[in-house]
């Protein structure tokens, strides 16, 4: 019997509209998180770990065989704008996002990195942490198309 098999773990991550602080609220920001592992789990692409601050989210997930990494994406964001438009109507989330791969092997180091968010960001901007994470990733960035 054939199989596929995959193995793949995205770090993703994609802020709010203009880094908006839609997400300050706890309550909205749990939320938020609890739409995203359930969006993941029904794209058999369950998450790790998800987290994040007022502008931003980050999410850990094992990728499934059967959607490309853009198709999960657009459900991640369509899904999330539709509930928290229910708490904050003017809310959407920016264009583009961060997609990157890695090992097995760098799953626990991601996971703290995801829980330590609400520290990282007393002293680092959403802006300074992507470019350092498309840095580390080896991807270049245009600053004049990167934000929106």
């Amino acid at each position: 019997m054939p199989q596929s098999l995959v193995q793949f773990y995205a770090h993703i991550t994609f802020s709010t509209k203009d880094r908006r602080p839609f997400l300050a609220d706890a309550d909205v920001r749990n939320r938020l998180h609890s739409y995203l592992v359930g969006t993941c789990r029904n794209l058999d692409s369950p998450s790790l770990s998800i987290g994040g601050v007022e502008d931003h989210v980050h999410i850990l997930c094992r990728l499934g065989k059967t959607h490309s990494i853009a198709e999960i994406i657009r459900e991640l964001k369509r899904e999330s704008s539709k509930r928290l438009k229910e708490d904050v109507p003017e809310f959407y989330w920016q264009r583009g996002y961060g997609a990157f791969s890695l090992s097995p092997s760098h799953v626990d180091r991601v996971v703290a990195y995801i829980a330590g968010q609400e520290e990282h960001h007393r002293t680092v901007t959403f802006e300074d942490e992507f470019r350092q994470l498309c840095a580390k990733y080896g991807v270049d960035i245009d600053e004049r198309y990167v934000w929106d």
